[in-house]
């Protein structure tokens, strides 16, 4: 049985989408922090003759978020010159996206991959996908804010010039992060909503997608999780295997990725994480990200479900598909189980 098929576990089980604690992160405040000394280590490895990256990968990887920012600040105060600029003008490829990512708080972290995957040649939706999926309604709105700040224009109003259709629509709601926040459960709603998905997929010939987009997109995450297990006892399919058979293109892929979420984000994640090393070559782009962004917030909770998704560790798969200084702090961030 697939980890998607399990939905009796569901209905206990927390959501990273509604639980706001940092517990589940790999990196945490070093206790030893000391920004001068960290200052100088930074400053003598990228002025010295050659860079010295070992320097640079020790001291960036085992800070949290907040103490990299106040190393940002002191770098700059005693040299003049932004850390991040230093950076990207020592080191280069997928080792300077890591640092870089490192040294970018998270808010405008998502903020700077979403304005990536807008301005691409042809937006890059599965960027959009992962992120808008994934991300509390508390993200979404610090992401917005960041956003707005960076670019002087709404996030709304860019992705409504930029993607269009249901997809489009889907898309636009997440980002608004309005989803409903109760942790009531009515059961009675949930059947009904269910019976709603049903009766717009399954039941008809051709398929009502605003029904899905508005149900998936608004309801809370627990109510979600009822109407789940309800769907399963009307269609004896599961919701995800309704959308699958139903849809097609991106909107299939982005409900996929709201009803997986909706049952576990870690999973979903450990998910993107395999599908971005299997195959011929390795989605860097999707490996920084997810690692990096999620550093803080679930990556021991990730690496359990990828163990339990694939059989061995992520940490192990790095080792075999990630190399040189960018896979060190890969690997580093990631942690051994």
């Amino acid at each position: 049985m697939s980890v998607w098929d399990d939905l009796e576990l569901l209905l206990d089980s927390p959501s990273s989408l509604t639980i706001a604690t940092n517990t589940k992160g790999t990196v945490k405040d070093n206790p030893s922090f000391n920004v001068d000394q960290d200052v100088s280590a930074l400053k003598t490895a990228i002025e010295g003759l050659g860079t010295t990256e070992k320097t640079l990968i020790e001291v960036l990887t085992q800070r949290s978020s907040a103490q990299r920012q106040l190393i940002a600040q002191a770098y700059e105060k005693a040299t003049g010159r932004k850390l991040v600029d230093d950076l990207e003008g020592d080191t280069h490829g997928d080792f300077e996206d890591a640092l870089v990512a490192l040294m970018t708080p998270s808010a405008m972290y998502d903020c700077r991959e979403v304005r990536k995957a807008i301005k691409a040649a042809g937006t890059t939706e599965s960027t959009l996908t992962e992120i808008f999926a994934s991300r509390s309604n508390k993200q979404m709105k610090a992401l917005s804010e960041a956003y707005s700040s960076e670019t002087g224009r709404t996030l709304l109003d860019d992705l409504k010039g930029e993607v269009s259709g249901e997809y489009g629509k889907a898309l636009i709601i997440l980002a608004e992060g309005k989803r409903d926040e109760s942790t009531h459960v009515d059961t009675a709603k949930a059947k009904a909503d269910a019976k709603a998905l049903y009766d717009a997929g399954e039941k008809k010939w051709g398929t009502d997608e605003d029904k899905f987009i508005d149900i998936l997109c608004h309801r809370s995450i627990p109510q979600l999780r009822q109407t789940l297990v309800e769907y399963k006892a009307i269609s004896k399919k599961t919701l995800q295997e309704s959308i699958e058979s139903e849809m097609s293109g991106n909107l299939e892929k982005l409900l996929v990725a709201v009803v997986k979420c909706v049952m576990n984000v870690p999973a979903y994640l450990a998910e993107l994480l395999f599908k971005s090393m299997k195959g011929a070559g390795t989605t860097e782009s999707t490996l920084t990200r997810i690692i990096v962004s999620r550093s803080e917030v679930d990556l021991l909770d990730i690496r359990a479900e990828y163990k339990k998704l694939y059989g061995y560790s992520l940490y192990s798969q790095l080792e075999s598909e990630v190399s040189g200084c960018y896979g060190d702090v890969l690997k580093l961030v990631c942690g051994q189980d």
